[in-house]
């Protein structure tokens, strides 16, 4: 705990952006993370709270309560010892978690969490610009070879756990860069690429090794994995989207958010895209309110499009939550974006009913509203709409992970698409393949980054104890 009256004494102090008109001209990251002062008050803020139920709420449970004693101490270092020992890659998590753990914070039930994000946005900084990150090549060697396809959250922290417990451990990446969705998929205004190049660089000096332009069904056999390698792990994204099935589907101008952010992602790398989707002085619709959709509302507002528009299907959420009803649970409530609010009109209980368009060019979009009642949609009669769109970007989530690398291997899926695995037991995390084991999306469908480093972390002791009998890896 931090100071045993600071929960009394101090406000929540929140990480401040720089101004809409600076941001919206480039693609750095734009978020201040506090000053050590700062910091240390949101450590002293934290409670001696008996069950700290931030560290349930947390999926790798970080040791929330000693980082944040440790923080408002001003032992920084230790403080990043800590945090390690739970997560691999708290630069990712700092900046891109939604935070569960701050909803389960004791203080949360009446009132403002401890501002855990920020605090370990600050940990993670200070401990790079320190000097204190560094290599941790394992003392002796095993001689097991493992292959991991896919290089995001999951492969990278399942690479990292193994490379350090002395296994020869290859990631295998289709594209050009080391990163999956973390490089391609998150806007670098929310993740500067160079946090993933570090990283490699200190995952390097450990032992492992990257390969990029590996494509698994195409020009890497899933057959030579299986006979060149003791273990392999699938690792992949949830990369198959959900797609809008209407009338003016087909038209030029309607995309799929990942394409969209995807191109921008490698123009920003340096790449020349010369198909590039572009809502430059465009009236573009985003459909989908999760955060893919916001990150096409933020690249949006950088290309300099005329309006954008967001739809929801579900119904406006609460301001604010009922927190003795779902208290420490994550709630449903309204939550806005820093891309919202560089600007963005948002709408909610819409459905799409048409794309109409001139010339195999779309030009507008029907829609009307709709009411839930009893967990049923129905059309509210009157209530059609049409809005002009010169850019449709369809962000309504991910089905499942491509399937062609879990048929490849010939692995047992579930009845979503994903690779079927258990997390108990003592086979956890293994396919139906006797030496084949998945985590991540591939395992569990879209789900957030921290969900994907803890099961790397946990997938990568179940090969450990798989390959040597026993592991003294962390769960």
């Amino acid at each position: 705990m931090g100071k045993v009256t600071g929960f009394l004494e101090f406000d929540r102090l929140n990480e401040g952006y720089l101004p809409v008109t600076d941001r919206v001209k480039n693609y750095h990251e734009f978020v201040l993370h506090l000053s050590d002062a700062d910091a240390s008050i949101q450590g002293a803020r934290c409670m001696d709270c008996g069950i700290p139920f931030c560290t349930t709420g947390c999926p790798v449970n970080n040791i929330i309560p000693d980082w944040n004693d440790l923080v408002y101490q001003q032992d920084w270092q230790q403080a990043i010892t800590v945090l390690h020992s739970t997560n691999n890659f708290p630069e990712f998590t700092g900046r891109i978690c939604p935070a569960p753990c701050e909803s389960a914070c004791t203080l949360n039930i009446n009132d403002d969490a401890v501002g855990i994000k920020s605090i370990e946005h600050a940990i993670i900084d200070k401990a790079w610009d320190s000097g204190w990150v560094q290599a941790q090549p394992p003392v002796d060697k095993t001689g097991k070879k493992i292959a991991i396809v896919g290089s995001g959250p999951a492969g990278l922290a399942a690479a990292q756990q193994l490379g350090r417990a002395g296994h020869n451990v290859v990631v295998l990446e289709k594209e050009s860069r080391i990163g999956g969705l973390l490089r391609y998929g998150i806007p670098d205004f929310k993740l500067e690429k160079h946090q993933i190049d570090r990283r490699m660089v200190q995952m390097q000096a450990e032992g492992v090794e990257f390969r990029v332009n590996q494509h698994v069904g195409e020009n890497v056999a899933a057959s030579d994995l299986l006979k060149d390698y003791d273990a392999v792990i699938l690792a992949g994204g949830a990369e198959y989207p959900r797609d809008l099935p209407i009338s003016g589907r087909e038209f030029d101008g309607v995309h799929f958010a990942m394409d969209f952010l995807v191109a921008q992602n490698k123009v920003v790398a340096g790449d020349h895209i010369p198909d590039q989707i572009i809502a430059t002085d465009q009236h573009v619709i985003v459909i989908g309110g999760g955060d893919t959709g916001s990150d096409c509302v933020g690249t949006s507002n950088r290309h300099g499009a005329a309006s954008i528009v967001q739809f929801e299907l579900m119904p406006q959420p609460p301001a604010e939550e009922n927190k003795e009803l779902v208290w420490p649970n994550w709630p449903i409530k309204m939550r806005s974006s820093s891309s919202h609010e560089e600007g963005c009109e948002r709408d909610w209980s819409v459905l799409t009913k048409e794309l109409i368009g001139e010339n195999g060019k779309v030009t507008g979009l029907k829609a009307v509203r709709v009411e839930w009642k009893d967990g049923k949609m129905s059309e509210i009669p009157g209530s059609d709409f049409t809005l002009k769109a010169d850019l449709v970007l369809l962000a309504m989530g991910f089905v499942s992970p491509i399937q062609k690398v879990l048929d490849a291997f010939g692995v047992e899926k579930d009845h979503r698409g994903n690779a079927k695995a258990t997390t108990e037991g003592e086979q956890s995390y293994a396919t139906s393949q006797p030496t084949v084991f998945a985590a991540g999306d591939m395992r569990r469908g879209q789900s957030l980054v921290v969900w994907a480093i803890r099961e790397g972390r946990q997938c990568a002791r179940a090969v450990d104890e798989f390959l040597m009998g026993s592991s003294t890896l962390p769960r």
